[in-house]
């Protein structure tokens, strides 16, 4: 059996990761959503256990200290991490595990795991951009820069990765994402290997 593909997908505040992620979760039922832990406070609609786990700081410290995060980063004065556990047995039993995750906690994960499939989203333009995450209407003129500022930061960090996805539409963006997954399912290493040539005939 295969080992499953661990897919990575990551890229600045604004550019739409949740949204092509869920189309990619629809589009192709046998790919696996690996939950992130997070103190941040829950947004409207999100739900504990399905977008992410919401725990306390010092909770979330506790499993630092108990080893129990594949990778976990400090984002905007709150912490994220993707919990290990599940996720290498998940893998070996040949099951895909999408991860989205900030450009921080990607990196660690490919120092860790750089047979993965890192995937960067992009957003159109910096000013769809600035477009975007003003529309959220959360943010102040502060934060706004803040984030602007990061996300230009971030994008250049997109060079670490395999693949850079533009989001100017969640189904072309998600078609694309489902395309190179097909694409590295018929890499050569996935599949000579499952032939023993020594012993034919």
């Amino acid at each position: 059996m295969n080992r499953g593909l661990l897919i990575v997908v990551s890229g600045a505040s604004g550019t739409g990761k949740g949204t092509v992620c869920k189309k990619i979760l629809a589009d192709l039922p046998a790919v696996a959503y690996s939950i992130s832990a997070t103190t941040r406070a829950p947004r409207p609609g999100e739900v504990d256990g399905k977008e992410y786990y919401f725990i306390s700081r010092d909770e979330f410290k506790a499993w630092i200290d108990d080893g129990k995060f594949l990778e976990f980063a400090e984002v905007y004065g709150n912490y994220y991490g993707t919990p290990l556990n599940k996720i290498e047995e998940r893998l070996k039993r040949g099951e895909d595990i999408l991860l989205e995750i900030d450009v921080q906690g990607a990196l660690n994960v490919k120092r860790k795991m750089p047979e993965g499939i890192y995937i960067f989203l992009l957003p159109p333009s910096l000013e769809e951009l600035r477009r975007r995450i003003e529309g959220r209407g959360t943010e102040t003129q502060e934060s706004l820069k803040r984030r602007l500022a990061n996300a230009v930061a971030e994008i250049q960090i997109g060079r670490e990765y395999d693949y850079a996805v533009v989001n100017d539409s969640v189904d072309n963006a998600a078609a694309q994402i489902e395309a190179i997954l097909a694409a590295e399912r018929c890499k050569v290493a996935r599949n000579l290997d499952k032939f023993n040539l020594e012993e034919a005939f």
